[in-house]
């Protein structure tokens, strides 16, 4: 890294930080006046609000508009640069134009690498802050989040391992109490017993589930028979949390927990985890995405143009609208249909990939 390097880089860094700040605060107040009202109904005090929701809301802010800002804040400096005629000189001092990209590179797998830890580990756990105060203040007043289907309103049918179904019905998750019970076991695609009871509660003591007035059925080649127990202390590889259901799960859990929780949800049969893989993948996939529109922006941005630094940021912002309405649409088609989610998630990168690098051939070097 030579002095020039370090200038870039430094360029970079600083506008990148202003431009995140400068949309921070505008976030924020835009979001605090919409939400004065669930403020003033909750009874928050400053204080209250700042650590119940916005150490939540401002890196969420943060990772969702993070490649946005990467992006702004190369076109801005570099444009300034070229009309300042700086890269041109540059190129005249004897430095390729590959050798002038290196300092973006550098500092965009940096960025990249700040991204993918937050998405991985810090983001989920603010998260986890901003969606305590959705749930308990603002969807509680929605009531598109608040239907009831059919007459169970908090039924569940899980597998619990290759072999075993359970069902379990009005399950309570203050009381952690539900009203009826079964559970099957499959062996060669035939019921080998079958435990059904009237009610089921979490024992926190045994840290068993506690069934009353409980019938097991046993099959095997000798026949059928049956046997009645007044309470029935139960061991099953499901916890009482695991019976929530929770809008906000994929957006709480970090990358590790993410991928464990799928694949014990591929195991019980569940369905709909398309939505869950495409967080997971994308976590990874925007990482690259801030390293892709770091190298665009700086090949956009390096020529001279007669609009200035107008033009730059106008063709920047339609590339960017581009690229999030073809991240959309890919998430939707994988969420919604049979698009694979892994797919879905890098698919905008790929194209954009083949698109960086024909800017790249088209800039004069």
């Amino acid at each position: 890294m030579r002095r020039l390097d370090w200038y870039i880089l430094k360029k970079f860094l600083v506008t990148f930080v202003f431009c995140m700040l400068l949309f921070t605060v505008i976030a924020v107040a835009v979001d605090s006046s919409e939400k004065a009202d669930d403020f003033v109904t909750a009874g928050f005090s400053t204080r209250e609000i700042i650590h119940k929701y916005y150490l939540g809301f401002v890196p969420w802010i943060w990772s969702l508009l993070f490649p946005l800002f990467v992006f702004i804040a190369v076109i801005f400096f570099t444009s300034r640069m070229a009309t300042r005629s700086e890269v041109i000189a540059i190129q005249a001092s004897g430095t390729s134009y590959n050798r002038f990209l290196r300092p973006y590179f550098v500092g965009g797998i940096f960025l990249a690498f700040v991204l993918w830890l937050g998405n991985s580990f810090w983001i989920p756990k603010a998260n986890a802050i901003k969606a305590d105060f959705q749930s308990r203040y603002i969807d509680i007043k929605d009531p598109s989040k608040n239907r009831t289907y059919g007459t169970c309103t908090r039924c569940f049918y899980l597998r619990i391992d290759t072999n075993t179904f359970v069902g379990i019905r009005d399950f309570d998750t203050s009381t952690k109490y539900a009203r009826g019970f079964f559970l099957e076991r499959i062996k060669e695609n035939k019921v080998v017993y079958n435990l059904r009871s009237e009610s089921i509660g979490w024992d926190t003591l045994t840290k068993k589930w506690k069934l009353i007035r409980a019938a097991e059925r046993f099959i095997d080649s000798a026949g059928e028979r049956m046997v009645n127990h007044d309470t029935l202390l139960l061991r099953l590889n499901l916890r009482p949390e695991e019976l929530r259901k929770d809008d906000y799960l994929k957006d709480k859990l970090t990358s590790r927990e993410l991928a464990s929780y799928i694949r014990r949800e591929k195991l019980r049969g569940t369905e709909g985890l398309n939505v869950l893989q495409v967080e997971w993948y994308r976590r990874t996939a925007v990482s690259a995405t801030v390293l892709l529109l770091t190298m665009i922006g700086a090949v956009i941005a390096s020529r001279k143009t007669r609009g200035g630094s107008g033009m730059h940021l106008a063709l920047g912002i339609i590339i960017a609208a581009i690229f999030i309405i073809s991240d959309r649409f890919s998430t939707v088609f994988a969420t919604k249909g049979s698009f694979p989610p892994f797919l879905a998630a890098w698919l905008p990168n790929i194209v954009f990939t083949f698109v960086a690098f024909w800017l790249y051939r088209k800039t004069p070097k």
